[in-house]
Formats: structure tokens, sequence, C-alpha cells
């Protein structure tokens, strides 16, 4: 039997090259079938105007609300980066800013009604002085402040983490006196 210069049998050299080629054309198999393709990025970057359902928001035109939008940042904190306030498309809903770098938005609406889930027995948390009652859905949460003269909703994905909240929170707080909460 003919050996290489370890002496090693040839046979047994090819068939481990192939044997390993085999494996490796498993596994390449294995992974395209399987489902498990190479991650894609989380997000996709905004570059059009936002087009943002309208709600009921029967306050949205008085003073407060307007008081508000104007005390509302430009760009807000999400875990290290900045969420930049977005265009929003035609027709756009009153009192609505929205804020986003990449994927989902943030979007902040005033003068919305009373939340029906603000009940006498409702646990609030309470961020830089503003009361809010959290609302989550799939993926996201709603806040609403609750203690103002006319209801503010923050719709927040779960991947952006607190510092929306914090922000708007400081301008709700210097824009509009605080009340208390009518359940």
């Amino acid at each position: 039997m003919r050996t290489d210069s370890t002496g090693i049998p040839k046979p047994a050299i090819v068939l481990a090259a192939i044997l390993g080629a085999a494996l490796l054309a498993g596994v390449i198999v294995l992974r395209v079938y399987s489902g498990n393709e190479p991650a894609q990025p989380k997000h996709n970057k905004i570059d059009k105007p936002l087009a943002v359902a309208p709600v009921p928001a029967p306050d949205a035109g008085n003073k407060d609300c307007a008081a508000l939008l104007g005390k509302l940042p430009r760009t807000i904190p999400s875990d290290g980066e900045q969420l930049s306030r977005l265009a929003l498309a035609k027709p756009v809903p009153p009192a609505t800013v929205a804020w986003a770098a990449t994927g989902d938005p943030v979007i902040l609406r005033c003068g919305i009604e009373k939340p029906a889930e603000l009940t006498p027995t409702s646990q609030l948390t309470v961020v830089s002085g503003v009361q809010w009652l959290r609302v989550a859905d799939q993926g996201r949460a709603t806040y609403y402040a609750v203690d103002r003269p006319v209801y503010v909703a923050l719709t927040v994905p779960d991947s952006v983490g607190t510092g929306p909240l914090q922000d708007t929170s400081t301008a709700i707080r210097t824009a509009l006196p605080q009340k208390p909460v009518r359940p």
C-alpha cells in the first residue's frame, strides 16, 4: 500500500478529504434549508414622510397642545443614539410628532381622548413629575400622561429604551400644569 511522507496510507488521506468535503457540504445545505439565514439589520432608515393614522383628538387644537409642541425636543435619546423628528405624510394628524433614526418610530399625540384603561385602580408610573398610564401592545407600549389639562399619548417600540419617555416627560412638565388625575 502506498503511503505519503508521514507514513499514512494514501487511500486514508483521500477518504479523509472526501469525508471533510461531504461534511462541509452537509453543513451548508443544512444552513440553507433550516431557515437560519444571516441576520439582517434590525431597522431600515426612514427616508420619506411617515404616515401616521389619525385617532380621535378633540383637544389637539387647544393652547395646551400648542404649548407642548413648542417645548418638544428636535431629537430624543434612545439606547445610545439620537432619534430625530420626522416629517409626517399628509394629512398630518393634529398635534402629532414622531421621532426615529431607523426602524419603528416614537409617536407623540396631544389632545387625545381619555384612555379607556384609566380607572380609579390603574397603576401609574411617575417620570420626571409626570404621571403615566402604561398600556402594552405587541412590540410596543403607549404611555398616557394623565395628570395634565390634556391627555398626551407616547407610543414607544420596545426596542428604544426609556430615553423618549424621560425627555417627553420633561417637556410635558415644563409646558403643561399638573392637574389631578381624572379616572
